[in-house]
């Protein structure tokens, strides 16, 4: 059960402690049975109806919850016999992007994401998943084993960003991004993403550019972050709740125009309520959609992913 609580889920938090009280004080008789359970039956109502209505802003505030599972947890629990492989054979290892081998369902892949830290100490050590420039020449050498031993590759993404200080610019921050995209374009084994939680601008592109785009329900994929593009746009930082609304980020949205090829549905009351049901719907759509590309050529994943990513997006052409 979650430690915070966000302004949205008070009332439903709120209720569900009634019940918890009210079940302590009529263990062993069932005289407010009848009570608990319409208690039940309505904070069940008010959750349902109230993640029904989140605006894209409260949808980023869920996605960032800290609570959130996050890579480490989802590969704990769908993954089985995970060796995890570090340094990028450059400079050295980058926390903040995760990786290794391991099976899913009996199938040998290659899993590698964002790994945020569960206190100031450890989101300290992990630079708050913004990787640097090592964090994605390691990942570039994760999937070129997995693409050397025909492994597939699952990228989970939860990143506000690339980091972007002064010694990531001078080892390249742009160029390792490039680079990881330019690899990602003709990788000749399947690859998905999941979008687990934040994605944010080309720190999670970098990883992203995959055969399949999946997003759990809650979370979010954009070019900026909306307090960024507030700042940018209208020079105020506090237009971000605005902002939110503009950027299209949330899975709905990218589902409709076509990015995300699967929204994957959380738990009641998001993925920090309940982890284990989130991932076993992540675990049957990654199966399913293996499945799925395990039957193309290399050849034809290369031109599926070519085709998926040349048709994002509105051109408009212009006579001389």
């Amino acid at each position: 059960m979650s430690t915070k609580v966000l302004d949205f889920e008070r009332p439903i938090v709120e209720l569900e402690g009634k019940i918890k009280e009210l079940k302590r004080l009529s263990e062993g008789s069932d005289e407010m049975a009848s009570e608990i359970e319409k208690l039940e039956q309505k904070a069940s109502e008010l959750q349902q109806e109230r993640l029904s209505q989140l605006s894209p802003w409260e949808q980023l505030q869920l996605a960032k919850h800290p609570d959130r599972p996050y890579t480490y947890d989802y590969i704990g629990e769908l993954m089985e016999d995970f060796v995890e492989l570090r340094g990028d054979r450059a400079f050295r290892d980058d926390p903040a992007i995760v990786g290794g081998l391991c099976l899913l369902g009996g199938r040998r892949v290659m899993v590698l994401g964002h790994q945020k830290g569960r206190n100031t100490k450890e989101n300290v050590r992990r630079n708050f998943g913004m990787a640097r420039p090592e964090g994605y020449r390691k990942a570039q050498r994760l999937m070129q084993l997995a693409e050397r031993f025909g492994c597939p590759t699952i990228c989970f993404i939860d990143t506000a960003g690339a980091y972007p200080g002064i010694g990531a610019e001078e080892r390249g921050q742009s160029e390792a991004i490039a680079a990881s995209l330019e690899l990602m374009a003709v990788l000749k084994v399947p690859t998905i993403s999941v979008v687990i939680g934040e994605g944010g601008s080309g720190g999670a592109l970098a990883i992203g550019l995959t055969d399949r785009i999946l997003m759990l329900e809650h979370s979010v994929y954009s070019v900026i972050s909306p307090r960024g593009c507030a700042s940018i746009l209208w020079k105020n930082a506090e237009a971000e709740q605005v902002a939110a609304e503009q950027l299209k980020m949330t899975a709905a949205d990218l589902h409709g125009m076509g990015i995300c090829d699967e929204i994957v549905m959380e738990a009641q009351g998001g993925a920090h309520r309940d982890m284990s049901a989130t991932a076993e719907n992540l675990k049957e759509a990654l199966r399913r959609h293996l499945d799925e590309l395990a039957a193309l050529s290399p050849e034809e994943l290369a031109a599926s992913r070519y085709k998926k990513f040349r048709a994002i997006g509105q051109f408009e052409s212009r006579g001389a």
